[in-house]
């Protein structure tokens, strides 16, 4: 339930690993293979700039990625060859569920200039995941769900696979795995480029959803959408190792029964062998496993247990899974575990007998950013001392060293860094509360402006209207829980005034991070400082917060309990304060937001007067299986912790104004669970105002003046329900 990704996606970037040939669909900075310069991209154009001088030099022009008789390909993405003599470009993109990641590939050979187009003769828009061989020779895709190999000079296509359906998947993956595991490139060239290993995902014993489209036509259609709600059995998924030049696919046997298991990561560990990380299907035991891909066989080599949940790779390394950390040739690599109550980097020798704890202390890390073995440090993101903030340390491989900050200490706030891979620069970002995004390019490790000109130090500005302020509130719990209050502007503390409350609460995402832009509401049609609001966020128990694992999986079997009286306890100390109308106390969220906003609305209707729910979960047992198992167990075992954290539950309460909020077309969080909370709250004669959005998925931003309509919308009901201004 990646309500993160919907609102902060423009934040993200996937930053691919440089020791494996992983997926070719590449977002945000891309280096050049000695890290000294990156690549831009424009007007059907590629160049590269040099960090250090920051000139810029031609690479391939506009000209060349030209068909002939057509115009310039737009470039959604592309990748070079190891050799760099090809090029491969991404173009005529189109959705799959969240991302563009189907659409037409083209190969331009530099030195001849010749450019073709791969899969000719495949449906437009049909290729996913196309990559380069090791050798640069051939091209592997997936194309109508089946995998393929193309001789880059003679255009022979070769068919690998040829089961593939909407149902058994080969080469990607179902909705659920590219949902909760960030698992989309199904498949890997083996370093020899001789052979393929890939998924096979069996979703034909899922149920299908089926969402109704009645508006692009006269007559209604079905839109069916495999998905295996919690409490059904995973689909089966298997590893297959197959020739480029087609063949017989080799299974892996690998032990357990494939229903009650995943398998969410995948690499080649190195000619011979494949290394595989295997979830049970409770998420609570992962196991590594070598396979063998002469005969299949597979062997387990290192193991964690959790009682809660254990992370995978996706968790830390912004939802991509992909790669494995190999360090000293292949007899070490780098891992992440909570295992000791902190997320903390570990490095582990091949046979997983050996692990030497290399983050030492109480705090977490939240992402690794660079490993730099030829300078024996890894650079990670962390915040000891603030978990609403983020600064890039380094710490050195020896198991011995403690580790360094890296970000000025006088920046409190939240950084961010893209590390070239040579780690010699990186581009620096950064933000507060009261501070603009600014960046610059910086030298590493020694953290100076490549540029002083544009340089941070050069452009940083405060925002002196901000009203926001950060504080910490201990409840009658005794729990404290980060906040930050965004106040009135020309705020009298004689008068009375109206708040209003943005809730996450789920695991998936905060809502405190001190950054610049969180403070505002994007779906309220005016300045709500000024219209004289105040606007509040905390963080409970159980969000990503960087405070420990013991903070993070204290929800665990609690979703819709904890966090919730959490937050109402929370808002009951903020509302101590006389200068706020408890008469006029609103909250809202969206996805994990939306349920939030649902359950404090129903549970606690002497806080909460008004509520705006968007695209709520109404009742878990209507949620995914990976996502609603890893946090809440299963139904078949613990039916009660289901119903007892579900809106659903308490829609008897309602005593205030809700507004619900939900596409049809939802294919994440289904428009039943809208439904099936509206016929509760009918059958209360409980009085609310309710919007479909038709065909609009889990983002609702669908469809001409849908955005408007929605801000509008949002607007008038609390400005209605919860007026605005001081009394």
């Amino acid at each position: 339930m990646h309500f993160k990704k919907l609102l902060l996606s423009a934040l993200f970037v996937i930053i691919i690993g440089s020791q494996v040939v992983t997926a070719q669909y590449k977002t945000g900075i891309q280096f050049t293979p000695d890290g000294n310069s990156y690549y831009l991209k424009e007007e059907g154009a590629i160049s590269k700039v040099n960090i250090k001088t920051g000139e810029t030099i031609p690479v391939i022009k506009k000209a060349q990625l030209t068909p002939a008789g057509e115009t310039s390909l737009n470039i959604a993405s592309f990748a070079f060859s190891a050799d760099n003599s090809k090029l491969l470009v991404f173009t005529n993109t189109t959705k799959v569920w969240r991302y563009k990641t189907l659409g037409d590939y083209w190969v331009l050979d530099i030195a001849t200039n010749k450019l073709t187009q791969l899969g000719k003769g495949k449906p437009s828009q049909s290729l996913m995941y196309a990559k380069f061989s090791p050798d640069g020779k051939k091209a592997g895709y997936v194309s109508e769900l089946n995998l393929f190999t193309e001789d880059i000079a003679t255009g022979k296509i070769t068919q690998l696979t040829f089961d593939g359906t909407r149902k058994l998947i080969n080469g990607t993956f179902d909705w659920v795995y590219e949902e909760e595991f960030g698992c989309r490139d199904g498949f890997r060239w083996s370093p020899d480029g001789t052979t393929i290993a890939f998924w096979q995902v069996d979703a034909t014993k899922i149920r299908d959803y089926l969402m109704l489209n009645t508006t692009d036509s006269n007559y209604s259609h079905v839109v069916p959408v495999e998905y295996p709600k919690v409490g059904e059995a995973p689909s089966p998924v298997k590893i297959g190792i197959v020739s480029a030049a087609g063949g017989i696919v080799k299974w892996m046997n690998i032990e357990g029964d494939p229903q009650q298991h995943y398998l969410p990561r995948m690499e080649w560990a190195d000619g011979s062998t494949l290394v595989v990380q295997q979830l049970n299907r409770k998420q609570q035991q992962s196991k590594l496993f070598y396979c063998n891909v002469l005969d299949g066989s597979s062997r387990s080599f290192y193991t964690e247990n959790d009682n809660a949940w254990v992370e995978i790779k996706s968790y830390w390394n912004d939802d991509d899974p992909t790669g494995w950390d190999w360090i000293n040739n292949r007899k070490e690599f780098i891992w992440v575990s909570e295992k000791d109550g902190w997320r903390h980097i570990y490095k582990i020798s091949r046979d997983g007998t050996k692990q030497t704890l290399l983050t030492m202390g109480k705090y977490d890390i939240e992402s690794i950013k660079n490993i730099d073995e030829a300078g024996n440090n890894i650079y990670f993101m962390a915040s000891p001392e603030n978990a609403t903030q983020l600064y890039l340390y380094k710490v050195k491989m020896d198991g011995k060293s403690n580790a360094v900050l890296v970000s000025p200490a006088s920046l409190k706030g939240t950084h961010d860094y893209v590390i070239s891979p040579n780690a010699k620069w990186a581009s620096h970002g950064f933000s507060n509360y009261k501070t603009p995004h600014v960046e610059e390019w910086i030298s590493l490790p020694d953290h100076k402006a490549a540029d002083a000109v544009t340089s941070i130090a050069a452009a940083i500005k405060t925002d002196d209207n901000s009203k926001v302020k950060y504080t910490t509130i201990i409840t009658d719990d005794g729990v404290t829980l980060d906040a930050w209050i965004n106040s009135p502007k020309n705020f009298d503390s004689t008068k009375k005034y109206p708040v209003v409350f943005f809730v996450y609460g789920e695991p998936a995402a905060t809502t405190t991070g001190d950054s610049y832009g969180n403070h505002q509401n994007y779906l309220y049609n005016g300045d709500m400082s000024e219209d004289g609001y105040f606007q509040v966020a905390v963080d409970n128990r159980g969000t990503p917060s960087l405070k420990g694992a013991a903070w993070r999986k204290a929800i665990y079997r609690k979703i819709g309990t904890i966090n919730v009286r959490d937050m109402a306890m929370a808002a009951q100390k903020i509302l101590d304060n006389p200068y706020f109308d408890k008469d006029r106390v609103a909250v809202w969220g969206w996805s994990g937001g939306g349920s939030s906003t649902l359950n404090l609305l129903f549970q606690y209707p002497a806080i909460f007067k008004t509520g705006i729910a968007i695209a709520a979960v109404g009742n878990q047992l209507f949620y995914d299986n990976i996502y609603q198992e890893r946090y809440m167990g299963l139904p078949q075992e613990n039916k009660a912790d289901f119903i007892n954290g579900s809106p659903i539950t308490y829609a008897k309460n309602l005593e205030g104004n809700l507004l619900y909020i939900h596409g049809t077309g939802d294919d994440n969080v289904h428009y039943s669970n809208a439904e099936v909370l509206v016929n509760e709250l009918i059958k209360f004669n409980k009085q609310f105002q309710f919007m479909p959005y038709p065909n609009r998925t889990h983002s609702i931003s669908e469809g001409e003046g849908t955005g408007l309509h929605l801000v509008t919308l949002y607007t008038n009901f609390l400005r209605t329900h919860c007026p605005p201004g001081a009394k």
